[in-house]
């Protein structure tokens, strides 16, 4: 039988500055997806990162 972990992943808390306008943009669609402003900022950069140009 397989047994379930629950594990808790590594994560660092810093602080980021952005412009009031980006913000309330951010909120409105992390309400719109319903998860919160941290899941949908984390979702962002991670398709970021992975559609990053390369700069070879």
């Amino acid at each position: 039988m397989t047994y379930f972990t629950p594990q808790k992943p590594d994560k660092d808390v810093i602080s980021i500055r952005l412009p009031s306008e980006l913000l309330r943009a951010i909120d409105e669609n992390a309400a719109k997806s319903d998860i919160s402003r941290n899941e949908f900022i984390n979702q962002c950069i991670v398709f970021a990162m992975q559609h990053l140009k390369s700069q070879e």
